[in-house]
């Protein structure tokens, strides 16, 4: 009977106070009216349509984005002395540190992408880990997870979980988009829960070369980032970057920023390139990339007026590998790329990665303008290959022969090719040049790049087969920039086009 009553008591406690409550908000409803504000408590219009709320858009995708905890056993070696650690005095004193071992933690996003438990995320986020879970968002939910593949070049990784019926993303096309369209990138930033930021695509095509980023490592082979200003930060990495109707087009992969947090300038991994990657994985059990053999270039207005190229658009040839298939194909040094498989080829980068998408075997029409007329050549790509290049060999700094002045290229000194040299640079059979022995760093040729070293083969489209050549060419030159091909034995061998100004003169 206690109980009882104390349950009545507190039901009579409750009236009461709910009746003086709704005398209030009668009094306040009144007082509103009299002072005349008005209050609307209708929830704000959520239909796509409307444009006021992209809640839809994430309900509908927010619990595929998955949050991924691993870490990896890290041994390091410490020593009571901190000169211990120096190996100059271990040769001596002999090794007095003990081993330490510690486990390394760290946090990322990731995507589901089938219902059976297929999750997509970024190879910086698993890379080096023995053990991998994931949380779903609810965060009561967490499973084991194993890596199916890896793939660094990318910065893609495929997960797997042992689960049934989960919810997956709709996996959008990233060819489809333009600059301007609305993003929302959804995460786990910080560890502080999973997060949704909007923003626009600010770029395609993006490339980090150069760059530095603070949420993912570098190193990657094929870059076409998709450039976001929606905010991704430290954990964000693997997570969703997805379209106005929630389709997944993305996975957030970098930002660039001076304080290591969000500047608004973030990038994501195309999910036409993630898909090639885990088709690979699940179908063969590798990824599979095709092969053209060339070294592509940059292409600037200059070269382009310089190879009779119809804009800056495209991908410069300057070397193309013996026996590969872009030699059967009869693709040349000096032609100009702008399309592979009816795609636009914008720059050298979009072309390693648009042939890098494209299955070995396939024969694909490649668009080239050769002498300012347009050529359709028929490639059938190989499978990935070793870049076209010889091999690498440092210069002979004691060379004993005379150098010859290149006077019209501001302090450049060159020298005949002889077999020694040969030899020592290891130069294909059949290269011929003059062989840059000095330049000037205030010259217009050291601000263009020509280095010691570099073996001088073409200059304006005209082959240099001795340094008198090239001094001769050099001084007949009339045009404003000087187009100057050089092979480099960096690498196995690299080709490159320089732009030298002839017309500004060196201070």
């Amino acid at each position: 009977m206690k109980l009882t009553r104390s349950l009545i008591g507190a039901c009579a406690v409750s009236l009461m106070v709910g009746a003086a409550l709704l005398a209030v908000h009668f009094r306040a409803r009144a007082v509103d009216a009299a002072a005349g504000i008005r209050i609307d408590s209708t929830p704000v219009n959520r239909s796509p349509q409307s444009g006021n709320s992209y809640s839809p858009v994430v309900k509908k995708v927010a619990p595929s984005v998955i949050n991924i905890y691993s870490s990896r056993i890290v041994k390091e070696r410490l020593y009571q002395n901190p000169l211990m650690a120096d190996p100059y005095f271990r040769q001596f004193f002999g090794d007095q540190g003990s081993e330490v071992t510690s486990r390394d933690n760290w946090l990322g996003s990731g995507i589901i992408v089938s219902p059976n438990g297929y999750i997509l995320t970024a190879n910086h986020v698993v890379e080096g880990a023995d053990e991998i879970r994931v949380s779903l968002q609810d965060d009561k939910t967490e499973y084991s997870a194993r890596v199916i593949g890896m793939d660094p070049p990318t910065d893609v990784a495929i997960l797997k979980i042992d689960a049934r019926n989960l919810p997956a993303v709709t996996l959008g096309d990233s060819d489809q988009l333009e600059v301007g369209d609305v993003v929302l990138a959804i995460g786990n930033p910080f560890g502080i829960g999973q997060t949704v930021t909007r923003g626009i695509i600010s770029a395609l095509g993006r490339s980090l070369s150069g760059l530095s980023d603070s949420d993912a490592p570098g190193g990657r082979h094929y870059q076409s980032f998709i450039q976001t200003d929606a905010a991704i930060n430290q954990g964000n990495s693997g997570g969703a970057l997805v379209d106005a109707e929630g389709r997944l087009i993305g996975i957030n992969d970098a930002i660039v920023s001076p304080s290591g947090t969000s500047a608004g300038i973030g990038f994501a991994v195309p999910i036409n390139m993630a898909r090639s990657v885990m088709d690979g994985f699940l179908n063969g059990g590798k990824v599979s990339r095709g092969y053209l053999g060339v070294d592509p270039q940059d292409i600037t207005a200059a070269l382009a007026r310089m190879f009779d190229a119809p804009s800056a658009d495209g991908a410069l040839v300057t070397a193309v590998a013996p026996h590969s298939p872009a030699a059967a194909a009869g693709l040349l040094s000096g032609d100009v790329v702008v399309a592979i498989n009816d795609k636009p080829v914008t720059s050298a980068e979009s072309l390693r990665v648009t042939v890098s998408e494209i299955a070995p075997g396939t024969q694909v029409p490649v668009k080239i303008y050769r002498n300012g007329v347009a050529k359709t050549l028929t490639v059938t790509l190989g499978a990935t290959g070793p870049d076209p290049a010889m091999a690498a060999a440092k210069t002979d700094d004691n060379s004993a022969r005379q150098p010859v002045t290149a006077d019209a290229l501001d302090g450049v000194e060159v020298q005949d090719l002889d077999a020694g040299l040969r030899l020592q640079l290891r130069a294909p059979h059949g290269l011929s040049g003059a062989l840059v022995i000095d330049v000037d760093r205030a010259s217009n040729s050291f601000e263009a790049g020509l280095r010691r070293g570099d073996l001088i083969t073409e200059i304006n489209r005209q082959p240099v087969t001795s340094a008198d050549d090239a001094v001769r060419q050099c001084k007949a030159a009339r045009t404003d920039v000087i187009v100057v091909k050089v092979w480099r034995p960096l690498r196995g061998g690299v080709v490159r086009y320089l732009e030298v100004d002839n017309a500004k003169r060196a201070n």
